[in-house]
């Protein structure tokens, strides 16, 4: 079981901290666990309930009605909520409470019926991507069990193979050319994936090489294949202060190709880009450099 602070839960709610304290103390429908200095200390149950709550209110609920309801009432009508509504705030809510819970069956209904609205592409970027990027600092910081982590990553994982699946055909003769890859340690796959994704659908050639590459092989395989453009996310690693140093790098080794950056290591920190270098901060950028580049087939 999982282990949040007060701040997580404002976090993933949208619920201040302060608020969360008076509810416990008028209503005392969650009682966090103490620690021997007072610190406030919940788990599964309370982030769930808070979630709950957080999305009732969203929608036009009392809190002293909510405070009278029990658990399964309000998980009734939140399910509710969550199937009549295709919103993308109530269906954040329900793939977090599918990872908690670690329901397969609910994400695939939410991924389902939000796909067959939206399309694959904008329920990834309006609804999956949003998703994991509020839970992605609970993941750094370890307040998330690595098996809720695990199943969520591995069935939206799936969902982007299946997808880049359905994207193969022979490329054009005058398709542009795409290396990607994951620096040697680095294992968050699934923005690479979804750039995979975004650049087959728009009839380019991909070169997919995936989780933690040593630089020597990324080499190898761009002299093999002369790439116009080489695309990675750097996640975690390499780490802040030798960042710089790997995208000059990339940019001496590659000087006749345009290395396409994103991830956390290099958004925010200051990182001076080299003249062949592009750094994108949103997944959109990626979307739109594809579009801008591609060849009509």
């Amino acid at each position: 079981m999982s282990n949040y602070s007060i701040k997580d839960l404002e976090h993933l709610s949208g619920i201040k901290a302060h608020t969360i304290r008076i509810w416990e103390q008028r209503y005392n429908f969650i009682k966090p666990s103490r620690s021997d200095t007072n610190i406030r200390s919940y788990d599964d149950l309370d982030l769930k309930l808070i979630l709950n709550v957080s999305l009732l209110k969203d929608n036009g609920f009392k809190i002293s009605h909510i405070a009278d309801m029990s658990s399964q009432e309000i998980a009734e009508e939140v399910l509710a909520l969550t199937d009549k509504h295709l919103r993308f705030p109530e269906q954040i809510h329900a793939l977090t409470l599918a990872m908690i819970d670690m329901d397969e069956d609910r994400f695939e209904k939410i991924m389902s019926s939000n796909i067959l609205k939206l399309g694959f592409e904008k329920t990834m970027l309006n609804i999956v991507y949003p998703f994991l990027s509020k839970i992605g600092v609970l993941w750094q910081t370890g307040s998330i069990n690595p098996a809720q982590e695990h199943f969520i990553s591995n069935l939206i994982r799936q969902k982007l193979i299946v997808a880049i699946d359905g994207q193969y055909s022979s490329d054009p003769s005058n398709a542009r050319k795409y290396l990607l890859y994951l620096p040697e340690g680095e294992l968050h796959e699934l923005s690479l994936l979804f750039a995979d994704y975004v650049i087959r659908s728009r009839h380019n050639k991909s070169i997919y090489l995936g989780q933690s590459l040593p630089l020597q092989d990324l080499v190898s395989v761009y002299n093999l294949h002369k790439p116009e453009f080489i695309l990675s996310i750097l996640t975690s690693v390499p780490g802040i202060d030798q960042v710089q140093g790997y995208v000059n790098k990339l940019s001496g080794l590659f000087p006749e190709s345009t290395i396409l950056l994103s991830g956390y290591q290099v958004i925010g920190q200051d990182i001076q880009a080299p003249d062949n270098v592009v750094i994108f901060t949103r997944s959109e950028q990626i979307t739109s450099f594809v579009e801008e580049h591609s060849t009509e087939a």
